[in-house]
């Protein structure tokens, strides 16, 4: 599969990465030389220096007939325009990166019935949406529904005195037929097997039905309290959506901006709520303000250092729980290192957006975890494929995934190695980046868009 990505700002290297790594030939267009350039010395990726939305680019071999054509530069009406024109030139499919909602709210579908756009890529909308499941489940690191809301993946760090701490594996049992699919340990991940323990800070992703799930994280919830107030510092794009989701949620929310623009388009959009112009580092604003009352603090400026500071600012002052979105990837480890709950990258969410569009014809859903070391996917068994009516322990699946959840005639189940994997089945499967492509392979045939 050819995928064109049009720019090669900070989004169209992290889309182009992700791409590249999961081994599909990629193409950059990139006008600046000097960031085609750091493109092709770190990317396994072929460069072109020169306009996306120009024929004479799109009319290159290389382009023309692409098989995805994604457009991300700094400009939305650049994207759309680039592709515009690429369906003209053959391409079967095209993402254009849409920040500016004017475009989008009144009408969703217009873009694709007119510029032929068939996925809307709002790196806002997606952090804000993102941010929003994780909050309204107060003591989750990471939250996703997989089959319809028949199955949920929960993510949680473990506490000093969760009960199963030192217990292998293979001694565990959980609740309601609960799936341990996946522990991170100081970075590392582990595929978990019968002889492994549990240790104090593991982040470990539970697998279960919904409603089991629900009641399993009462576990946790002795960690962080019932969210009812949320104190956002930042009232950009990303802020001012979240702000709104929350308020719609029943839950109080401040916001602190310094921009008086952005404070009063938000003053306007909210009935409930309380927008402050102010900064955010100052201490005696955020104490005159109530941050130790504040159930979580989120940091949304567009300075990724300033939310760092922010976050460890609120954790000093006693904020209960802090949520930072960054922009560099590499800040996400750090993050959890000196101490902030949970950090997003939103250039990491947005590449799990095109990556689940990329991988259509048997993957249903893709979440990226970890900082991308690991993804969840959900697949549907295609006929015919290699694993079509074989068992588990049968399949010869990769040693480095894990099927923690299968959908049959909409029964959601944890599965065991006897557990029959049939075409039309919805599967859910934890597997390190690396060996993703050969998992696809398995159950869909390599079947893409």
């Amino acid at each position: 599969m050819r995928i064109v990505v049009v720019g090669a700002g900070k989004m169209g290297y992290s889309i182009a990465k992700l791409l590249a790594d999961g081994s599909y030939d990629v193409v950059v267009i990139e006008q600046e030389d000097e960031r085609r350039q750091v493109v092709k010395d770190s990317l396994d990726v072929l460069t072109i220096q020169g306009n996306g939305c120009s024929p004479e680019v799109l009319d290159m071999p290389e382009v023309r007939n692409a098989d995805v054509f994604i457009a991300v530069t700094d400009s939305d009406e650049v994207n759309l325009v680039a592709c515009r024109m690429a369906k003209a030139f053959g391409a079967k499919h095209t993402v254009a990166r849409v920040r500016n909602e004017d475009y989008t709210d009144s009408e969703p579908l217009l873009l694709n019935k007119t510029l032929g756009v068939d996925l809307n890529l709002n790196p806002e909308r997606i952090t804000a949406n993102e941010i929003s499941h994780i909050l309204m489940t107060p003591a989750a690191l990471d939250v996703d529904d997989f089959a319809d809301g028949k199955v949920r993946m929960f993510g949680a760090r473990l506490p000093n005195d969760f009960k199963f701490l030192g217990v292998p594996l293979k001694n565990v049992r959980l609740p309601g037929n609960i799936l341990i699919a996946m522990i991170f340990r100081k970075h590392r991940m582990i595929i978990p097997h019968g002889d492994d323990i549990l240790e104090p800070g593991d982040n470990v992703y539970f697998v279960g039905s919904q409603e089991v799930i629900k009641k399993f994280e009462v576990n946790f919830e002795s960690t962080y309290d019932k969210l009812e107030r949320v104190l956002l510092i930042g009232a950009g794009r990303a802020g001012r959506m979240l702000a709104q989701m929350l308020e719609k949620q029943g839950v109080f929310v401040k916001v602190i901006e310094k921009d008086k623009e952005r404070c009063r388009i938000l003053s306007e959009q909210l009935n409930n709520g309380l927008v402050l112009c102010g900064d955010g580092t100052d201490i005696d604003l955020l104490t005159e303000e109530g941050i130790t009352e504040a159930d979580c603090v989120v940091c949304l400026t567009d300075d990724d250092k300033l939310n760092l500071l922010l976050a460890l600012l609120a954790k000093h002052l006693g904020a209960k729980k802090t949520i930072v979105r960054v922009a560099r990837n590499e800040y996400v480890d750090l993050m959890a290192k000196v101490g902030v709950d949970i950090a997003l990258s939103a250039r990491l969410l947005s590449a799990a957006e095109v990556m689940r569009f990329v991988r259509q014809g048997g993957i249903v859903s893709v979440a990226l975890l970890e900082g991308a070391k690991a993804e969840a996917l959900e697949l549907q068994v295609q006929p015919g494929c290699k694993v079509d009516g074989k068992t588990l322990i049968r399949a010869k699946l990769p040693r480095e995934c894990l099927v923690c959840g299968i959908v049959h005639d909409g029964e959601a189940s944890v599965p065991n190695g006897q557990s029959m994997l049939n075409a039309g089945d919805r599967v859910i499967v934890f597997a390190q980046t690396e060996v993703v492509q050969d998992v696809m392979d398995m159950f869909a045939g390599n079947k893409t868009l």
